[in-house]
């Protein structure tokens, strides 16, 4: 019988277990120093803090944030385009609304993000037993709690209701059913909660999980869920006093190698470049997690001169406000986002041609021509056609958070409050785009502020893995029937949600249980 990723590791510390009692006497069954359990183990904070890297080496993994878990947001978006018929089928299943109950990429973020909570989980139950430390194990236990946090949002947002694990899993039969969304959102709020309460403000050890990151993951589960006055509570705690966060005056400083942790930054994953070339496809933080440095293949997916399996959307990329359509002044974050045909890159000694573009072509303002992702790319500095990056992946920043905001008062009823919010992002000193409201984005009435705000996002966002939630929150408000037409060109109600992996209804016999069917509608 198979058992999902949540169950490996402790199957295989009870076969272990069950092994040792057949094969020893009485006088020989002794613990093995260099086989330790989770009964032996956990007994002070050094090794509570082991438990607790083993959930950032899952969150770095090759299972989500190093590989998979962009290309399932991607590709539940409009940002992004094929990049030609180099991606493969699991991909393009999910960017053309193909998407089964067997699709590998799918499968691997839902796997990935079940390890996250079982090993917080590992955490957050074990830590009483550690006393040499209350003020690390503290910390560690609002650690915990921001990844499970984080991870069941991940996981509510883009399947609905899912199995609601908060307990260590001590055995392989201690299956749930599927919780409701609304179970699952309530477990996420206090998680969130309890860890804004317990990190620090300004962690010493860059890459943790901070006050802020878990404030602003709070506001963004909040608004997913529509409470938008809990939301902007939680997002005002982000930045106290506007003293912690501001942002960058140079808009590429958020998706380079030499500009991580700037003051943007709210919560990063982290990766290096190993200086080898070498990426460990099937790395899912379970091989000596403290040991590895993890680079990430974003760069090998998307680079212009790479696999460029994944493009930016001709729907994005006419997002622009741009001078030959109307506007006053082309927006800076086009060249700052994508590179095209001509551009230079390796510090300037190469242009980019055709030739070098594998794949398809875009169509900007009726124009054909080759253009590629610019965010997270390493070219800027390196023409190698094979090389895994070091370029950390920015989970949060502040700019999301004031154009969360923005939709926080414009929803709330407060539309000069929230234009104020979005002048702020589209003044930053490289961008420095006209005030709204504007000829083409007019900002009089709350429908019209939406719009802005629709914009605002696409244009500062795109490529993030932030659109796909936006667009599932904003259909559920009316926001595109009103406009006549979905972004997402094959959307059926079924798609609202991803399938339950296969695997799991096979392996889970709780499934179907409770309050919600097996698998989601018309699967």
């Amino acid at each position: 019988m198979k058992y999902t990723t949540v169950y490996k590791v402790m199957i295989a510390a009870c076969l272990l277990a069950v092994m040792v009692i057949v094969a020893c006497n009485r006088d020989l069954d002794k613990t093995n120093p260099n086989s330790p359990t989770v009964n032996n183990y956990f007994k002070n904070s050094n090794e509570l803090l082991g438990g607790t890297n083993a959930i950032y080496s899952i969150f770095h993994s090759a299972a989500l944030i190093g590989r998979e878990w962009f290309f399932v947001h991607d590709t539940r978006s409009d940002d992004v385009a094929a990049g030609g018929g180099q991606l493969e089928p699991p991909r393009t299943q999910m960017l053309t609304g193909g998407t089964v109950p067997s699709n590998a990429v799918m499968n691997s973020v839902w796997n990935g993000l079940y390890t996250v909570i079982h090993r917080s989980n590992t955490v957050i139950d074990n830590a009483p037993n550690v006393t040499d430390n209350n003020t690390l194990r503290d910390r560690l236990v609002a650690e915990a709690k921001f990844f499970r946090g984080w991870a069941y949002f991940e996981l509510v947002s883009m399947w609905g209701g899912v199995p609601l694990y908060t307990k260590q899993v001590t055995a392989p039969d201690q299956f749930q059913p599927r919780a409701t969304a609304d179970a699952v959102y309530t477990q996420i709020f206090q998680d969130l909660k309890d860890a804004a309460a317990g990190l620090e403000t300004t962690p010493t050890d860059k890459g943790r999980a901070s006050k802020g990151a878990a404030n602003a993951m709070l506001g963004r589960a909040y608004m997913q869920k529509g409470d938008y006055g809990s939301a902007k509570t939680a997002l005002l705690a982000v930045n106290p006093g506007n003293t912690l966060y501001k942002l960058t005056d140079n808009y590429l400083d958020n998706f380079d190698e030499e500009h991580e942790f700037n003051s943007e930054s709210i919560f990063e994953a982290v990766f290096f470049d190993r200086g080898d070339n070498n990426f460990n496809w099937g790395y899912t933080g379970d091989d000596q997690p403290n040991a590895q440095p993890q680079s990430t293949v974003r760069n090998q997916e998307y680079s212009p001169i790479a696999w460029r399996n994944l493009i930016p959307s001709n729907k994005y990329l006419n997002a622009f406000e741009n001078t030959a359509t109307g506007a006053t002044k082309t927006d800076p974050r086009f060249s700052f986002s994508v590179y095209q045909t001509g551009d230079k890159y390796n510090n300037n000694a190469n242009t980019l041609t055709d030739a070098e573009q594998n794949g398809n072509a875009s169509v900007v303002n009726g124009v054909t021509k080759k253009i590629s992702w610019r965010k997270f790319m390493l070219i800027y500095k390196d023409n190698s056609g094979f090389r895994p990056g070091g370029i950390n992946q920015r989970i949060i920043r502040y700019a999301e958070v004031l154009l969360m905001l923005a939709e926080c008062e414009n929803e709330l009823g407060n539309t000069a409050a929230a234009v104020g919010y979005l002048n702020q992002v589209r003044a930053r000193v490289s961008v420095a785009m006209p005030a709204y409201p504007t000829a083409q984005y007019p900002t009089g009435t709350k429908d019209q502020v939406t719009k802005a705000l629709m914009h605002e996002k696409t244009v500062e966002l795109g490529g993030e893995e932030v659109r796909n939630r936006d667009i599932l929150r904003w259909r559920k408000k009316g926001y595109y029937a009103a406009a006549g037409s979905d972004p997402i060109s094959y959307y059926k109600s079924r798609d609202e949600f991803l399938p339950i992996p296969q695997a799991e209804i096979d392996n889970n016999p709780k499934l179907g249980t409770g309050d919600l069917p097996k698998q989601n509608p018309d699967y």
